[in-house]
Parts: C-alpha cells; structure tokens; sequence
C-alpha cells in the first residue's frame, strides 16, 4: 500500500510546491492510517490542516483502498 500512497502523493505535490510547500511521507500502518509530514510554506500555514484532510486525506481514500485516514507527523 505504501507504493499506492506515495504514488497518489505525486498528484498532489505539484500544487503544495506551487504554494511553496511539499508533503512527505513518513509511513503508512497497517490498519490504514497514512502518516505525512507538510514541509516549507506548507507546514505553518494556518490552512494545513484543511488541506490535509480535504486535500491530501481526500485524494488518497479516493485513490488507495484501505487508507482510512492521514494524519501529521
């Protein structure tokens, strides 16, 4: 699973660059909770918690079956 996960990630990452940010994955357990880490603009912007659940948590249940949830790391 975590090959799916970082594969949907690169989706994703093109946006959080733009805005000078970047997302990194830090592991996925087994019972299908992703864990990530928001780096540069993206990590203290006052919006990074919507845009790990609407964002990031969103994509990747859409797109990984048995994610169950993406948490920061």
């Amino acid at each position: 699973m975590k090959e799916q996960v970082q594969k949907a990630l690169e989706k994703i990452r093109p946006a959080l660059q733009a805005d000078g940010g970047d997302v990194v994955l830090i592991g996925v357990d087994e019972d299908g909770t992703v864990k990530v880490q928001l780096t540069g603009a993206c990590g203290g912007c006052p919006m990074s918690t919507m845009t790990l659940k609407q964002g990031i948590e969103r994509l990747l249940k859409n797109e990984v079956p048995g994610v169950k949830e993406v948490v920061q790391a």
